[in-house]
């Protein structure tokens, strides 16, 4: 998704990259403070990332969980994501949430 810039950015485009996962709602609050220490500080020390953003929202038993990240460049997500920008990148304790 693109988006061209903002009030205080104007012509500038901004790449978003999206990632939307499903976690146990009792595992919310855990979850939210673990993906901050590793996935949204890790997009945030990239080159090119001009932010990211995590939004919760439960739905019975589980949590969807949806984290974007804008970026200036496709060659700034692939030096965080790797050459293949369509798979997530995961970290040692996600399979214990997901």
């Amino acid at each position: 998704m693109r988006s061209s810039g903002s009030a205080g950015d104007i012509g500038t485009t901004v790449i978003a990259r999206v990632w939307h996962g499903r976690i146990r709602a009792k595992d919310s609050a855990e979850y939210v403070r673990y993906i901050e220490d590793t996935g949204i500080r890790d997009y945030r020390s990239c080159q090119g990332n001009r932010g990211a953003l995590m939004f919760v929202r439960p739905n019975g038993d589980e949590a969807e969980v949806f984290t974007i990240s804008l970026w200036d460049s496709y060659d700034d997500i692939k030096a965080f994501a790797g050459a293949d920008i369509s798979k997530a990148r995961y970290y040692p304790k996600d399979e214990q949430y997901l």
